[in-house]
């Protein structure tokens, strides 16, 4: 079993940042790949990006790539997600999510996902 523990959220205006947290315990960290998920008012939850278990790769949703970074710390078992220039549009509950295995063409497949975090949410004021 693997606890993710996520942080960070809150209400910041639009262009501003932000840095989420996933905190994790249970399975051996540095074996899982990790991503970040959000989920809008009355939207299904989308996929944000993934790193995989070493940080050699990383991806993320066109809409968000050059404002959102993804990075991991294996020592503190923890993942981040560093976002900036944030928009209206990214409000949402931000969930950190873990998986077995890096696959480049399902990163956005929830179902891939074993293991799933509470949520944070995130909101940006225009």
């Amino acid at each position: 079993q693997v606890q993710l523990v996520e942080s960070g959220g809150g209400l910041v205006q639009a262009g501003g940042s932000l840095r989420l947290a996933c905190a994790a315990s249970g399975r051996t960290f540095s074996n899982l790949v990790m991503g970040w998920f959000r989920q809008a008012p009355g939207k299904e939850r989308e996929w944000v990006a993934a790193i995989s278990s070493r940080g050699t790769y990383t991806d993320a949703t066109d809409s968000v790539k050059g404002r959102f970074t993804i990075s991991r710390d294996n020592a503190e078992s923890a993942v981040y997600l560093q976002m900036t220039n944030l928009k209206p549009e990214d409000t949402a509950v931000y969930y950190c999510a873990a998986r077995r295995t890096y696959t480049a063409a399902n990163l956005g497949n929830l179902g891939m996902y074993d293991y799933w975090g509470q949520g944070t949410q995130v909101t940006v004021s225009s």
